[in-house]
Formats: C-alpha cells, sequence, structure tokens
C-alpha cells in the first residue's frame, strides 16, 4: 500500500527558513501544528486529518514557475513518492524582474504556461490527489508602493499581480485544485502594518512579513490556514 505523503512544492512561502527555524514554516505547520505557539490550531493539521501522512518539501527560497517545473517536478517522476495531498507557492518570483523592467504582459503570460504545464504534470503522477494552488500576495498592501524593493512603484504593479492571480485562479478551476486566497488573507498586514523589511520573524502580531517579501512566523501561520480552509473547503481532503 502507497505510503500517505504531503508534498510541498514552490518558494519561500513555503518554507521554514524565515517563520523562526525547522517545522514553523507554512508547510511544517499545515503538516504539523505547532501547538505550543499556535494552540487554536491544535487538531487542525495533516496529519490529524489524514493519520500517517508523511511530509516532503521541495519548495526552495527564489523558486519561479521555470525553476518548480524545470527541478522540483522532475524528482517527483523519479521517485516512489505517492502524494496525497500537495501544494504549491509559486509567481512572485516571476514578477520581480518584471516590475522592474515593465515588461508586465509577457511575464503573466508566461507564468500561466508554466503553471499549466506544472499542475497537468501534477494530475499526471497523482490523479487523486489534493491540490492547492496559492496565489500571490502583495506586501505593499494594495498601495502599489514597492519602494521597499527598490522597484518602480505605481498601479501597472497591481494591476499584474491580479492578472497574475487571475491565472493562478483559473488554473486552479481548469485542474480540479483548491484556490488558496492569500492575497485577500494578507492585505492590512503589510505596510499598513508596520516595516515588511525588518528581520524579526515573530514581531507585533498585525505584521506578517519579513525581509521585505518573506512569510514571518505569523505569516508562515496565516498562509497554512489559507490552504488549510481552501482544502477542507472543497471537500478535497474528503477523497483519501
Amino acid at each position: 500500500m502507497a505510503k500517505k505523503i504531503y508534498v510541498a512544492l514552490g518558494d519561500s512561502i513555503s518554507i521554514d527558513e524565515y517563520a523562526g527555524g525547522a517545522g514553523c514554516g507554512a508547510a511544517s505547520l499545515l503538516h504539523r501544528n505547532r501547538d505550543d505557539r499556535f494552540p487554536d490550531w491544535t487538531g487542525r493539521d495533516l496529519v490529524t486529518a489524514v493519520p500517517g501522512i508523511r511530509a516532503a518539501t521541495f519548495a526552495k527560497d527564489g523558486a519561479t514557475t521555470a525553476t518548480v517545473l524545470t527541478q522540483q517536478l522532475p524528482p517527483l517522476a523519479t521517485t516512489e513518492l505517492e502524494a496525497t495531498v500537495v501544494t504549491l507557492t509559486v509567481g512572485g518570483n516571476d514578477l520581480l524582474q518584471p516590475f522592474s523592467s515593465g515588461l508586465y504582459q509577457p511575464a503573466v503570460t508566461q507564468i500561466r504556461r508554466n503553471l499549466n504545464q506544472i499542475v497537468a504534470r501534477l494530475r499526471s503522477l497523482f490523479p487523486w490527489a489534493a491540490i492547492a494552488l496559492a496565489n500571490v500576495y502583495d506586501p505593499s498592501d494594495a498601495t502599489g508602493n514597492l519602494s521597499i524593493l527598490e522597484l518602480p512603484t505605481g498601479l501597472k504593479a497591481l494591476e499584474t499581480l491580479a492578472a497574475c492571480n487571475q491565472q493562478i485562479a483559473e488554473v486552479a478551476r481548469v485542474y480540479d485544485c483548491a484556490l488558496a486566497d492569500i492575497h485577500s488573507r494578507f492585505i492590512g498586514h503589510g505596510a499598513k502594518a508596520g516595516d515588511p523589511s525588518q528581520s524579526d520573524p515573530r514581531p507585533d502580531r498585525d505584521l506578517w512579513y519579513c525581509f521585505d517579501v518573506e512569510p514571518n512566523a505569523w505569516g508562515a501561520s496565516a498562509v497554512r490556514a489559507a490552504f488549510w480552509e481552501a482544502l477542507a473547503n472543497s471537500g478535497l481532503l474528503g477523497r483519501r
């Protein structure tokens, strides 16, 4: 009988590093809650919902849709992993260069193309898995002020982010995936709540970012919450 595995793909939104260390990142908390730090989440994690499930995290700092496609997916095809749950956080890093260069539309088109390939491949490898895609959050809190990233400021950045998130939502719909709306969840917890560039993983609880664009401990928990609710509300976990 195949072992139950949770596979976390994507970028630094999923990893432990910026949230305070091992077991503190969004993927780790989704797999196994830290009851000592988030007692209100006790019993709401994958190890409770899917007894015996193990975690395999392939997500890496700086990953783009291209690196997920070329570096994170190939090992899944060459191992005996049989994923029960898959989460994907990707897209933000794809947008950083376009925000600097102004080449917005080609980036959105490429994100959609790569996402289609990623999720189609996941569906081929794991046809019965519960798959959840996260959209991209906005540390400017819908102001379009990207000066914290030393990038041009303006409405075009917000429009491009919205276009990217629309593509993510469409891919989720086409491939019967849950959509974790971290964009909406994070509004008000970035530049309007404090300094997203600060480095403390546990600042004031209203601020969910560190190092400009990374989720701190509170942000990681919020990402976990978005995935958990998306999977639970979609009924995808009930397939197993």
